[in-house]
């Protein structure tokens, strides 16, 4: 069940009833007024109240008590299941910490970042259809609230707190501005906006594969393509145990290599060794992958000039400068 199923079915319970008990009042209303009409066939001895009168009534009082029973019966039952509903919508399904995907989202004047537990960073919220996301929320300068009204999410990004919340959508579909400020921030605030995209769980996981692709050039000091004289090239992640890969230079077609194996961004430390009998130099480097990325190095001559061996070089998509073989 999603949010969205909770406070619907809040909402048609409400109208349901108000609708059931709007019924009767007036049924009952109208019943008493025809039958208590004047027809004008009173007595002159017959004792009528008079204006301002409170009646009097008779009987015991049974149906009086009987109603206010009944009325308060109905009202803490409603209370009790709302209280049990909405305290499902506050702690979220059981699978939530489990199969849910984690992200964390940050709030600054005025954007929304998003992190994934796998360390990617989008510049949107992508998720899967019908899967829950767990969402930890907070801000960076000042307060902000974070709300996907279609979704019935919000959540208060306030600096140095964090605020949890989850949400399952089940319509597959790029819904633009969805993602909204619901806490008057500034000057941005009507514009801070983000896109959420909701993926078939099959699109999902390629989109996945597709942010954790890292293609890596080589040249020399003439930005020529280095087709040869490199050994290996490694990448260690520098928090994450488990994450290292390693490339033979054989794998490089034309001075390049597209890597498409690595689940886990963060921080890398790069180490590109040449072949011992190489004119190249070694490069170690550290590479933030948080997304997909083009990086080219410059493989250096020991021989070579300042001239020739200073150019910087920068990975495309990336906007960093790396620069290889110089320390």
């Amino acid at each position: 069940m999603t949010r969205v199923d909770v406070f619907e079915e809040i909402f048609l319970v409400f109208l349901a009833l108000g609708t059931l008990v709007g019924v009767l009042v007036v049924a009952y209303t109208l019943y008493n007024a025809y039958k208590y009409r004047d027809t004008g066939d009173r007595t002159d001895d017959e004792n009528l109240p008079a204006l301002g009168e409170l009646p009097t009534g008779g009987g015991s009082g049974k149906k009086l008590f009987v109603s206010f029973a009944l009325s308060a019966a109905v009202v803490i039952a409603l209370i009790a299941w709302t209280y049990g509903m909405l305290l499902y919508v506050e702690d979220g399904p059981d699978e939530l910490d489990e199969d849910s995907v984690q992200v964390d989202v940050q709030g600054q004047t005025f954007s929304w970042t998003y992190q994934y537990e796998n360390g990617l960073e989008p510049g949107q919220l992508v998720v899967p259809a019908g899967e829950p996301v767990s969402l930890n929320v907070t801000s960076i300068d000042v307060w902000h609230t974070f709300g996907i009204s279609q979704e019935r999410v919000k959540a208060d990004a306030i600096p140095g707190e964090h605020d949890e919340t989850w949400f399952t959508a089940d319509e597959a579909g790029t819904y633009e501005g969805a993602i909204e400020c619901f806490e008057l921030c500034g000057p941005g605030h009507s514009n801070m906006k983000s896109d959420l995209v909701v993926y078939e769980q099959d699109r999902y996981e390629e989109w996945v594969d597709e942010q954790f692709t890292l293609n890596i050039t080589l040249q020399d000091g003439n930005e020529e393509r280095v087709t040869s004289g490199v050994d290996e090239l490694t990448l260690e992640h520098t928090e994450e145990d488990g994450h290292d890969y390693s490339y033979d230079g054989s794998e490089f077609e034309n001075g390049s290599i597209t890597i498409n194996e690595i689940d886990q961004g963060g921080t890398y430390n790069l180490t590109i060794t040449p072949e011992d009998d190489s004119e190249f130099e070694p490069i170690e480097e550290e590479l933030d992958f948080t997304g997909p990325a083009e990086e080219t190095y410059t493989l250096e001559s020991p021989n070579a000039s300042s001239e020739e061996s200073g150019g910087n070089n920068g990975g495309d998509d990336t906007g960093s400068d790396q620069q290889g073989g110089e320390n």
